[in-house]
C-alpha cells in the first residue's frame, strides 16, 4: 500500500530550478520561436492555401505550449511561496516577456479575424481539432481593434491590472489572523482560520469569522480602491474599447456562453433563493436556535468532529473514483505520484485550492492546504477532478484540451458527488453521516447559491463603479445582496459588509464565480443521470470530460441531452437540491437529540 503525506510540490518537470540554465534557454527558445514565427506574415494572404496555413497554425501551436512551459513555473511558485522576492521577480519578469511574445505573434488572429467568411470554412473544414479553436476566434471580430492598438493594451496589462492583481495576492496572503483557542492566542492563515469558520464551536465561528472580516475591513479601503480600479479598467476596456454590451459579456464571449444563457442561469438562482432559506431554518432547528447567525451557515449539525490523515483521504478518494471507473483513479493516483500536489499549509503559501493544466501530455500540478477535515478530503476530491478533466482531453491540441470556464467544473462537482458517495458507504456513524448529509447543501449552498449572488453583486459593482460608486456603497451594495440572498432565515452582522474586499476572484477573473454555478447544477443533473442508468451512463460522462475545449458548452452538453438554453434545465438541478431538503426533513425527531448546539 502506497504512503501519502503532506508535502509541497516538485516543479522539477517543468524546469530543474529558478536559477538554472533551462529557464535562460527556455527564455532565448521562445523568443527564437516568436522571431521565426513573424517571417509567416507574408504567407498570410487572401488565398493562402490550406498547406501553408496549417503551418503556420502548427508553428504557433508549438510556440503556445513553450510559453504555457515558461509562464506556468513562476506562477506556481509565487502561489507556494508568496512572500519569496525571488519567486515575485520572475513572475514580474516572464508576464512583462510574455507580453511581448504575445504581440510578436498577435498579427496571426488579427489576420484570421478579417479573413473573409468563405475562406475561413474552407480553411476551418480541413483544421480537423482546430476548428473550434478557430471558430472561437472568429467570434471575437466585433471586439478586436488594431494591431497598434492590442498592443499596447497587452503591454499596459502587464503594469496595470496585472500587476495590480498581484499586488492584491501578495498584500492579503501575508495577512495574519489571531484567534484564541483554548485560552491560546493562535497566529493562523486564512486556510487555518477556516477550519473554525466552519467547526463545532459556535464561538470560535463567530470569533473566526470577526478576526477575518477584522483583517480585511482595515484594509478594505485600499483593497477596495484595487476593486474600483481594476472594474474601472475592464470598463474602459471590454465596454467602451471593444464594445461590449455589458461588462458581463466579454467574460460570457471567452466562455462562449450568449448573455441570454447566463442571465437565465442568474433569474433562477435569484428564483430559487427560498430552498436555501427553508434549509437554513431547518438547520436552525437542528442546531437548536431560533435564527442561524451568518456564522453558522456552515456549521455541523452533529457532534462529529471527525478527521481524516492524508493518507486515509487519498485512499478513500481514490478508492471512490475507482469504484466509478479504473482510468479515472489511475489518473488521480498519477498527480500524487508524480509530485504535482502540494498539500502542505505553511506562511506565505496561497490560501484556497486550484489545479493548474499546463500542456497536453504534462500531469496537472494541484494545490490544496489539507488540514484533515472533511471539507478537506472533498477539496482534495475536487482539485484531482479538475486533473482528470484536463488528462482525458490530452489527446487534443494546447488550444482546445482546456475546457471553457463553465465547463470547467464538471468532473471536479462530480468527483466530489463521487466521494460523497464511498464516505456514506463506508462511515458507520450515524452522526458523521448526518453531518455528511448536511454537506452536501452547504455545499450546494456555496456553489451555488452564493456564487449567483456574487455575480449578481459584481454586475451591480461594475455598474455603481460606472456611475462613480464609493467603497462605503459597494459595501452596502453587498450588504443588500446577501440580504435578499438570506431572507428572513439568517441574522446578519456588520462587518460581513467587508466580504466583497475578501474574494479573490472578483480581482483575479471578474464574473469567473458564476460557472460554478452552473457547473452544479449540470452536474446534478448528470449525477442523477448516472443513478437512474448505472453503468450504461459511464462512456457517455467520459466522453463529456474528454471533449474538453474541442467544443461549445452548449455542444458538449447536448451529447448527455441537455438544452442550456431552457429555464426548465437550471430549474432541473434545483428541484434535485429541494428533494435533499425533503429528505433533511424527514429525519425523524429523536435523531436530532445529538446534533450539536451553538
Amino acid at each position: 500500500m502506497n504512503k501519502y503525506t503532506l508535502s509541497p510540490w516538485s516543479l522539477a518537470d517543468l524546469f530543474p530550478s529558478p536559477r538554472g540554465p533551462e529557464i535562460e534557454a527556455a527564455f532565448e527558445n521562445l523568443e527564437a520561436k516568436a522571431r521565426d514565427f513573424e517571417a509567416f506574415r507574408e504567407k498570410l494572404i487572401p488565398d493562402i492555401d490550406f498547406e501553408d496555413f496549417i503551418e503556420v497554425v502548427k508553428a504557433l501551436k508549438e510556440a503556445t505550449i513553450s510559453a504555457n512551459e515558461l509562464s506556468t513555473y513562476p506562477s506556481l511558485w509565487f502561489a507556494a511561496d508568496t512572500q519569496n522576492q525571488d519567486a515575485q521577480a520572475l513572475y514580474a519578469r516572464v508576464q512583462q516577456f510574455m507580453a511581448k511574445i504575445q504581440n510578436q505573434t498577435l498579427f496571426f488572429s488579427l489576420w484570421w479575424k478579417e479573413l473573409e467568411d468563405a475562406k475561413a470554412e474552407e480553411l476551418m473544414s480541413l483544421s480537423c481539432d482546430y476548428r473550434y479553436w478557430l471558430e472561437e476566434m472568429r467570434h471575437f471580430k466585433p471586439h478586436t481593434l488594431t494591431e497598434p492598438e492590442e498592443k499596447i493594451i497587452s503591454i499596459k496589462d502587464v503594469t496595470g491590472s496585472q500587476a495590480l492583481v498581484t499586488l492584491y495576492d501578495a498584500i492579503t496572503n501575508r495577512y495574519v489572523f489571531k484567534l484564541e483557542v483554548d485560552g491560546e492566542v493562535k497566529e493562523l492563515t486564512r486556510g487555518e482560520l477556516s477550519v473554525y469558520v466552519q467547526g463545532a464551536d459556535a464561538g470560535l465561528r463567530k470569533a473566526a469569522y470577526k478576526e477575518l472580516y477584522r483583517i480585511f475591513g482595515n484594509d478594505g479601503p485600499i483593497l477596495g480602491q484595487m476593486y474600483q480600479t481594476l472594474i474601472r479598467d475592464w470598463q474602459a476596456e471590454k465596454v467602451e474599447l471593444r464594445n461590449h454590451a455589458m461588462p458581463i459579456s466579454a467574460r460570457n464571449l471567452v466562455n462562449d456562453l450568449p448573455d441570454e444563457v447566463v442571465s437565465t442561469l442568474l433569474e433562477v438562482c435569484e428564483k430559487n433563493a427560498d430552498i436555501f432559506q427553508r434549509y437554513f431554518k431547518l438547520k436552525a432547528r437542528w442546531l437548536g436556535v431560533d435564527k442561524l447567525r451568518r456564522y453558522d451557515i456552515y456549521a455541523p449539525v452533529a457532534q462529529a468532529d471527525k478527521t481524516y490523515a492524508f493518507d486515509e483521504a487519498v485512499e478513500i478518494t481514490l478508492n471512490a473514483f475507482e469504484d466509478f471507473a479504473p482510468r479515472i483513479a489511475e489518473l488521480a493516483a498519477k498527480v500524487i505520484h508524480d509530485d504535482h500536489i502540494d498539500s502542505e499549509v505553511r506562511k506565505g503559501k496561497q490560501d484556497g485550492a486550484f489545479c493548474a493544466s499546463v500542456v497536453p501530455g504534462h500531469t496537472p500540478y494541484v494545490k490544496i492546504n489539507y488540514q484533515g477535515k472533511a471539507n478537506d478530503v472533498a477539496t482534495l476530491a475536487h482539485e484531482l477532478g479538475h486533473a482528470i478533466h484536463a488528462m482525458l482531453a490530452f489527446h487534443h491540441n494546447v488550444f482546445t484540451f482546456h475546457s471553457a470556464l463553465p465547463m470547467a467544473e464538471n468532473a471536479s462537482t462530480f468527483a466530489e458527488m463521487l466521494l460523497v458517495d464511498r464516505l456514506l458507504e463506508i462511515e458507520e456513524d450515524p452522526a458523521v453521516r448526518r453531518d455528511i448529509l448536511f454537506r452536501q447543501v452547504d455545499d450546494a449552498y456555496a456553489t451555488i447559491m452564493r456564487q449567483a449572488f456574487f455575480a449578481m453583486f459584481e454586475v451591480a459593482a461594475h455598474r455603481m463603479v460606472a456611475e462613480g460608486a464609493t467603497i462605503d456603497q459597494l459595501s452596502a451594495a453587498h450588504m443588500e445582496n446577501i440580504e435578499k440572498q438570506f431572507g428572513d432565515s439568517v441574522e446578519l452582522s456588520e462587518e460581513f459588509k467587508w466580504e466583497w474586499v475578501s474574494i479573490p476572484h472578483f480581482m483575479h477573473v471578474p464574473f469567473y464565480v458564476y460557472a460554478y454555478a452552473f457547473g452544479q447544477l449540470l452536474v446534478l443533473s448528470l449525477y442523477k443521470q448516472f443513478k437512474a442508468e448505472g453503468d450504461s451512463f459511464k462512456p457517455r460522462y467520459i466522453k463529456i470530460l474528454e471533449a474538453g475545449g474541442s467544443a461549445s458548452p452548449a455542444d458538449i452538453c447536448a451529447v448527455a441531452g441537455l438544452d442550456i438554453t431552457k429555464a426548465e434545465f437550471w430549474q432541473g438541478g434545483f428541484d434535485v437540491i429541494k428533494e435533499m431538503v425533503d429528505q433533511l426533513e424527514a429525519i425523524p425527531v429523536e435523531l436530532r437529540k445529538s446534533a450539536n448546539r451553538p
